[in-house]
């Protein structure tokens, strides 16, 4: 009887560690699938007793791939949590840097994590499913200008974040410097390029994704389809906002389910908790936890690139709203509920960032020296919201009066996810594996399923109530268990 038991160890081309338990019946057929986190990282806890104003420094250090989108959440919380609200200029720095790491954070999953799928093809060797396998494939001068945009996005958040992978200038109230005037032309023609490389590389899914047939038809497949809520960040117009906004939910039909403040997300959200993971799974509380399942009565919900699409009416920037348009013509319209075309609204919002970015380094408010309004409230609680490339990301902090860290709750955008990424682990393993047939390729269409999500494991990673379980086997010298210690 072949092995009914398959482990992906580990999952690959993702930040974080984790692994793909699959069990087959009889037959051969997928009876389970399971994705599993063995990590824990225990932010929210050692927060506790530290100065507020340092969890601007602190909370980055939960990932080097999306340190930025920590770091803003965390300044808009002690925002809130001082009461004060920073100068336009400084907002718009914010939002400046923001786009900035947008651009480069959405360009890493494209050529260098889940792109290689498409660029090179799902069932292509491992040693080139890869950057190099994607410079191959696209050319030498392509993979300059990856190269090129990407360092010079970084070079604009080190100027205002004084750091790129740990930024450092958020303050409760707005920032520690602004631009320099003798950078200013020099990020001007920074953004003009990046506008150029966001339409490269929408023009690249085209040409490799969408003119290939069979790439086509994997995206509208059902293995890699779920009908569900989305969620995400809009601004006045119900077009997407990665810095500020209300949070949007849509329905399965894409009709607007709830739209709330940041401040109240404890009314509209609740997590469930399995034994088998160290990731909780949020689901909407005015419709309720079902299970692993989707549809109108689960709820289930799903963030990210597609989602913010799902749940916007569109675009503030020419060139992505074309595109916007474009993607839901030639799907059918919206919602879109195809996993893989994730990647398709990916490259979108890469585009849309440089626009935004071109925007606002071209303002007129980008050199005034009013960056800051002192905070001179008594702290309690404060809440901080932005899109994360990965989705919704909260920061929700409580500290006594003298400003110390209380309690700290980050709910990221990976453990929106986290109940989707396991449903479409499972469906995509059901479709794709079949008596007892499997390789490497199939295998990897399996990953695709988590892929399209961009997961971020190292920032989803939390315990409930807080404790990790841990065992530890004792072996005698001949290599046989001697005893076998577990603190769950």
């Amino acid at each position: 009887m072949p092995d009914k038991h398959i482990s992906i160890r580990p999952i690959t081309r993702l930040e974080g560690h984790g692994n793909i338990e699959i069990f087959l019946d009889n037959e051969g057929n997928v009876e389970r699938a399971f994705l599993q986190v063995p990590e824990l990282r225990g932010f929210e806890k050692f927060s506790e007793g530290r100065p507020a104003e340092e969890m601007p420094r602190i909370t980055p250090k939960i990932c080097g791939v999306c340190p930025t989108a920590h770091h803003m959440a965390s300044q808009k919380a002690l925002d809130d949590l001082y009461n004060v609200n920073p100068p336009l200029p400084a907002k718009k720095i914010r939002e400046l840097m923001y786009s900035a790491f947008m651009i480069e954070d959405h360009a890493i999953h494209f050529y260098f994590l889940g792109g290689p799928d498409f660029v090179v093809g799902p069932d292509a060797p491992k040693s080139e499913r890869n950057i190099l396998g994607v410079i191959d494939k696209v050319g030498l001068e392509a993979g300059k200008v990856v190269i090129k945009n990407r360092k010079q996005c970084r070079e604009i958040i080190t100027a205002l974040g004084g750091r790129v992978i740990h930024p450092v200038s958020g303050l409760p109230g707005g920032v520690s410097k602004g631009i320099a005037e003798e950078d200013l032309e020099k990020f001007k023609q920074y953004t003009d390029e990046a506008v150029e490389f966001g339409q490269f590389t929408v023009q690249l899914f085209k040409d490799i994704v969408l003119k290939n047939e069979e790439y086509v038809k994997l995206i509208t497949s059902d293995p890699y389809t779920h009908k569900t809520y989305y969620m995400g960040l809009v601004d006045e117009n119900n077009h997407v906002n990665f810095y500020d906004g209300k949070i949007r939910v849509v329905n399965p039909e894409g009709k607007e389910f709830v739209k709330f403040d940041g401040r109240d997300y404890k009314k509209h959200i609740s997590e469930h908790v399995e034994k088998w993971s160290y990731i909780k799974f949020p689901f909407l509380k005015n419709v309720g936890w079902k299970g692993f399942v989707d549809g109108q009565d689960s709820g289930v919900y799903r963030v990210a690139p597609l989602a913010r699409l799902n749940a916007s009416d569109g675009l503030a920037t020419p060139l992505a709203q074309k595109e916007y348009e474009f993607m839901y013509e030639t799907l059918g319209g919206k919602p879109v509920h195809h996993t893989l075309a994730f990647h398709w609204a990916r490259v979108i919002e890469l585009l849309y960032a440089a626009e935004r970015l071109q925007e606002l380094i071209n303002d007129d408010d980008i050199l005034n020296p009013d960056i800051r309004t002192i905070p001179d409230s008594i702290p309690n609680e404060g809440i901080g919201i932005v899109e994360a490339p990965r989705g919704v990301l909260i920061h929700d902090y409580a500290t006594d009066e003298q400003g110390i860290m209380k309690k700290a709750n980050l709910l990221v955008a990976t453990v929106h996810n986290s109940a989707p990424i396991a449903m479409s682990i499972e469906k995509a393993a059901k479709g794709i594996i079949k008596n007892f047939q499997v390789n490497d390729g199939l295998l990897n269409m399996v990953e695709m399923a988590f892929r399209a999500y961009d997961p971020c494991l190292a920032c989803a990673t939390h315990s409930l109530p807080g404790n990790m379980p841990l065992r530890i086997k004792i072996f005698k010298s001949d290599h046989t268990v001697h005893d076998v210690i577990e603190r769950m």
